[in-house]
């Protein structure tokens, strides 16, 4: 990039900087006083409480216009934020290809549909790690080329599920599959977001999360129509999603590395840093970000729990539901399941662009709200209709809150550290909630619909959402708040003070440490030329 020279760089190491990084201890007094980054002269009791947002004194005002936010978007941060959002659809995809063919699993491999949950639970469990090695690769070596790797293992793995021919060796295939689809939402979403304007972010981060609502629409789509016809049955769906997941890995592979991580570089090469001392730098930062923010990740794994037993209660089972307790074919599951996840791209997109002015934790407790006013629609019918109604308005309610997911963990993170950030507390919520189906597919042998040997699956997913609803509403009340931040102005996880900094350094627009930064956004990007 010609417009980064050595020389003209601010020196994010050098001693003029030294008295202005802001060093903080791992108390939790040290902690709580950067909770509610924006909130001004609000007593903290005060700030825990979600509102709306309004505008903050000396913050401009932002359109509301949603066509304007989108024309507030340069054409490459739209290629940006398709690839991250193309990434993260495929990981719906592929994941929700099980839930899709649960039966045809059991039939396949001869054993009862409750075993084949166990493989749901197995790739749940093993995102985790990938969301460590991924996440950190993706915040020490920029955001590309991890995103590339790991959707070519998808692909890998992907096919493998359709070639499998025993039990065991699915299970084995979807744990590893698990490992490298956790390495995908927190650089996915990191990709997505910080190249777009920060009046943009909430409507582009309801779009960004509604992707896997997107894949799993896609997913039944595909086994509505190709699969029932395909030679290959069953199998036709998991090559299908591979070939979308290696169209994925092209794309990401022809668009540039992130702007930020490209000036960091810059000036890593200016200073003459060896890749040896910046993985130095990297190693450090990274203690120091956990050592100062323990108890944020506890929250983030806490609200991450709630958000994973929201999603994964009310999907992984749905087409057994209505099919076992419900009655319907399945090809009426498979149109009720496409009617569920259009009510989750709209409720996903509504949340997250109205999270902007309303503010993220707000935004996301009426979507809750709204969740539970819905769920006798959800439980109550026995008609194709009504079950598609009820499916479509709890699904904009359960992704509409997840629709402001991305955005306001991003602005929450330590911001050096996001895609590790986000991505392993949403992975360790993944965790936590791994046995979702299992719990319900195991309470289907005891609570069964009355006079008959049908599990009730009815009430099993409404007691399940409901006490989910509730955790959801304690963790979100508690949660820390950043709403606007100016993250794509802070310094990458191997520059001096990343691991130290906090969110509340997002809202100074005059800090001489980020000049560079906003320089470097208003000239246009010189790989695209």
């Amino acid at each position: 990039m010609s417009h980064v020279e050595s020389g003209k760089l601010h020196d994010h190491n050098s001693e003029e900087y030294a008295p202005q990084v802001h060093r903080h201890s791992a108390s939790v007094k040290d902690q709580l006083a950067t909770w509610h980054a924006n909130r001004g002269d609000k007593s903290f009791v005060r700030a825990m409480i979600p509102s709306f947002r309004g505008t903050y004194p000396g913050e401009a005002p932002t359109t509301k216009n949603p066509i304007k936010l989108v024309r507030m978007v340069s054409p490459f941060a739209w290629l940006m934020f398709f690839s991250g959002w193309f990434c993260w659809t495929m990981d719906g995809f592929d994941f929700f290809a099980v839930s899709l063919t649960l039966d045809s699993l059991a039939e396949q491999f001869e054993v009862k549909p409750a075993k084949i949950t166990t493989a749901i639970t197995l790739t749940l469990l093993f995102r985790s790690l990938g969301a460590v090695i991924f996440g950190i690769l993706s915040d020490r070596y920029g955001r590309k080329w991890p995103l590339v790797i790991v959707m070519i293992l998808i692909m890998a793995f992907e096919l493998g599920s359709g070639f499998c021919n025993t039990y065991k060796q699915f299970l084995a295939v979807r744990s590893l599959f698990g490992i490298v689809m956790g390495g995908v939402w927190g650089a996915a979403a990191a990709t997505a977001l910080e190249n777009v304007p920060a009046d943009a972010r909430g409507l582009l981060s309801g779009m960004l999360q509604q992707g896997y609502a997107v894949g799993y629409l896609l997913a039944a789509v595909i086994n509505l129509t190709i699969v029932q016809y395909s030679k290959y049955h069953w199998r036709s769906l998991y090559f299908v999603g591979a070939g979308f997941s290696l169209l994925a890995a092209i794309i990401r592979a022809l668009l540039p590395e992130s702007r930020q991580f490209i000036i960091a570089r810059e000036e890593a090469k200016a200073r003459g840093l060896t890749a040896k001392e910046t993985t130095k730098n990297f190693l450090r930062e990274l203690g120091t970000m956990f050592r100062t923010n323990w108890l944020r990740w506890i929250w983030a794994v806490c609200l991450m729990t709630f958000f994973n037993f929201f999603s994964h209660g009310s999907q992984d089972l749905y087409p057994t539901y209505l099919k076992t307790t419900k009655g319907l074919s399945a090809k009426l599951a498979s149109k009720a399941t496409i009617i569920s996840n259009c009510g989750a791209v709209v409720g996903g997109t509504i949340a997250g662009y109205a999270s902007q002015y309303t503010g993220r934790r707000f935004a996301i407790l009426v979507c809750a709200c709204w969740t539970a006013a819905f769920l006798p629609l959800w439980i109550l019918p026995t008609s194709f209709g009504g079950l598609a109604a009820g499916g479509f308005f709890v699904q904009a309610g359960v992704q509409g809150a997840w629709g402001v997911v991305p955005i306001y963990l991003g602005e929450v993170s330590p911001p050096a550290f996001r895609a590790l950030f986000a991505g392993l507390s949403y992975q360790l919520g993944n965790m936590a909630s791994s046995g979702a189906a299992q719990i319900e597919a195991d309470a289907g042998s005891s609570l069964k619909l009355a006079g008959t040997n049908i599990p009730d699956y009815a009430a099993i997913t409404g007691i399940l959402l409901g006490a989910v609803i509730a955790w959801g509403i304690i963790c979100v009340i508690c949660g820390p708040e950043a709403d606007g931040s100016h993250f794509e102005q802070a310094k990458v996880a191997y520059q001096r003070g990343g691991g130290d900094a906090d969110p509340t350094e997002m809202f100074d627009h005059d800090k001489p440490e980020q000049h560079h930064i906003e320089k470097a956004q208003a000239v246009e990007h010189q790989e695209l030329r």
